[in-house]
């Protein structure tokens, strides 16, 4: 699998913030100050509020939740590109709260910066897709964690590899408990394959998604379930 890690695009506006066009409105909503909107008025509001938000520069991350064949998915888009997906057993208010202390507390549920990413992991799920060309911010990856990270791409479709086999390939053998753990702190599973890693024995191991939902990404994959040769 290639990932496209490019960033020359902008999933939303992200401009200098100029305080003069700004509707007021916007602000006080974000500040939490303005009045609720009536039934059938939160949506559209939602989305005026979050599109002004973007083009003054008040919006660093946009999120929205999918549904997909593995439960619920939270997907969250920086400037930069797919910074997190985020399965439900990880409580996905406690995801925004840890992005908005780590990144940005101005985080704001708005879809049209999430639909390449939506369309891209739909066709997937429907067996149309092979490989995932979308820009991608691993600022949650760190050290031998992202080396670790940057390798499973090249792991193929339908293809696994074992955690002994990706500790070679990043360039530390010894290091495969240090695999399990970067695969377990994958911030963007599904699109960055850590489902591919599994145990020398064949045995699936542990996944941030659960061992069922690592089974389902397999078997739509039609991996087998011995590990392969890995080639980095």
């Amino acid at each position: 699998m290639t990932i496209d890690r490019h960033t020359d695009r902008e999933p939303f506006d992200h401009q200098p913030f100029d305080p003069e066009p700004v509707d007021r409105e916007v602000l006080d909503e974000l500040d939490g100050r303005a009045t609720p909107a009536g039934p059938g008025v939160g949506a559209a509001l939602r989305d005026r509020l979050a599109g002004e938000a973007a083009r003054a520069g008040l919006l660093d991350i946009a999120y929205w939740v999918l549904d997909s064949p593995i439960g619920p998915l939270l997907v969250a888009v920086s400037p930069d590109g797919l910074v997190r997906v985020a399965f439900e057993r990880e409580g996905h208010d406690a995801v925004l709260a840890h992005l908005a202390a780590v990144l940005s507390p101005r985080i704001l549920a708005w879809s049209p910066p999430t639909e390449e990413v939506a369309r891209q992991l739909e066709q997937y799920f429907a067996g149309q897709r092979r490989h995932f060309e979308l820009a991608l911010d691993l600022r949650l990856a760190h050290g031998f964690g992202r080396t670790v990270l940057s390798h499973l791409g090249d792991i193929g479709y339908g293809s696994t590899a074992s955690y002994a086999s990706v500790a070679r390939a990043a360039g530390n053998p010894n290091a495969v408990r240090a695999v399990g753990s970067a695969c377990s702190h994958n911030p963007i599973p599904v699109v960055v394959p850590c489902h591919r890693v599994v145990r020398s024995d064949g045995s699936l191991g542990g996944y941030l998604g659960g061992t069922e939902a690592k089974h389902t990404l397999l078997a739509l994959e039609g991996a087998p379930s011995a590990p392969g040769r890995f080639h980095s």
